[in-house]
C-alpha cells in the first residue's frame, strides 16, 4: 500500500481512537461475510463502530497512546468495535454474536481508558449498563424519603379515618 493511500486510513483511526474511549479488539479470521455483514447491521444500529483494520496502521494511529500490554493484541486478523457511549452494551453485542457461532474472540482492549486483559472480558459482559446502575441508585436515595412520606402521612389518614367513624356514630 502507498503512503498516499495509508495517511487517510491513519488519520480516520486517529479520529476513531480520540473520540472513543472504549474499543475492543476482535479476532474474526472464522467468520464468514454474511456473518460480517450482520455484525455490522447490528453494530451499527446500536450506535457502535465496527472496522476491520491493518495492524501496523491502527498502532501507528495510536501512537504513545496505546499501552505497552495493549501492543501485542496487533496481531494476526484484527477488527476494532469502538463504544463511544456504552461500553457494556458493545461488549453483550459483542459476545451475544460470538456465541451463536463461536466466531469471534476478543482479544483484549480498553474500556474508558483503562487497559482491558483478554480474560476479562466476560467480567465486563456480567456488569448492568449504566443507565441500569443510575437507576438503582436514584431508587436508593429517593427510598428513605419515600418512606419517610409514608410514616408522616400514615397518622393522618388514621385521624381522617377515625373523624368519620365519629361522624357516622353521632349520626346514628
Amino acid at each position: 500500500m502507498k503512503k498516499e493511500v495509508k495517511q487517510p486510513i491513519v488519520k480516520t483511526l486517529e479520529r476513531l481512537f480520540e473520540t472513543n474511549g472504549t474499543y475492543y479488539l476482535v479476532d474474526f479470521k472464522r467468520m464468514k461475510v454474511s456473518q460480517s455483514v450482520e455484525l455490522r447491521k447490528v453494530l451499527r444500529k446500536n450506535a457502535f463502530t465496527y472496522k476491520v483494520i491493518k495492524n501496523r496502521l491502527a498502532l501507528r494511529a495510536l501512537g504513545e497512546r496505546c499501552p505497552e500490554s495493549l501492543r501485542p493484541l496487533f496481531q494476526k486478523p484484527t477488527a476494532v468495535a469502538f463504544a463511544p457511549k456504552d461500553p457494556i452494551q458493545l461488549a453483550k453485542i459483542l459476545r451475544d454474536f460470538s456465541n451463536q457461532g463461536k466466531i469471534l474472540a476478543v482479544k483484549g482492549g480498553q474500556v474508558e481508558g483503562q487497559y482491558l486483559a483478554p480474560g476479562r472480558f466476560d467480567e465486563i459482559c456480567r456488569l448492568t449498563s449504566r443507565d441500569d446502575l443510575v437507576g438503582k441508585i436514584g431508587f436508593l436515595m429517593a427510598s428513605p424519603l419515600h418512606r419517610l412520606m409514608r410514616t408522616l402521612q400514615a397518622p393522618l389518614g388514621n385521624v381522617g379515618i377515625l373523624l368519620g367513624e365519629l361522624k357516622k356514630t353521632k349520626k346514628d
